[in-house]
């Protein structure tokens, strides 16, 4: 369930201090997924996230990922720096290290990786224009 995501360019997040060195120095755009092992939100998460990088030019300059369930200490570090309730699968879009967008569980359960994909491309397309 790692590999899905980091097979395709993301780069985990496994302690507090990684966690906190990305968000210290993050510039552009980055999309961080809080991975779960729930087989169907995940399971649709995962690969409409991997989708949403074929169908945009305009992709995040960074890609993380942290697994709850797994590295709990760094998703718990992760949620310090979104403003909202904890959810897992969720998707976070940073911006020079503002929350710009996010994606609860709520709006992934039910939903198709194509629904997943094109969502976050047409969100793509908004926030990691290159001016």
């Amino acid at each position: 369930m790692k590999e899905e995501l980091t097979s395709v360019g993301f780069k985990e997040l496994t302690t507090p201090e990684e966690v906190d060195e990305f968000f210290a120095n993050q510039k552009g755009t980055a999309v961080v997924v809080i991975n779960s092992v729930c087989g169907c939100a995940a399971g649709t998460m995962r690969p409409g996230v991997k989708m949403s990088l074929d169908l945009t030019e305009n992709k995040p300059d960074q890609l993380y990922t942290v697994f709850a369930g797994f590295d709990t200490d760094a998703t718990q570090r992760v949620r310090e720096y979104i403003p909202l309730p904890p959810s897992s699968p969720s998707i976070a879009l940073f911006k020079d290290g503002e929350l710009v967008h996010f994606v609860e569980r709520h709006h992934i359960e039910g939903r198709s990786a194509q629904v997943i994909g094109t969502h976050l491309a047409a969100v793509y397309d908004e926030v990691c224009v290159v001016n």
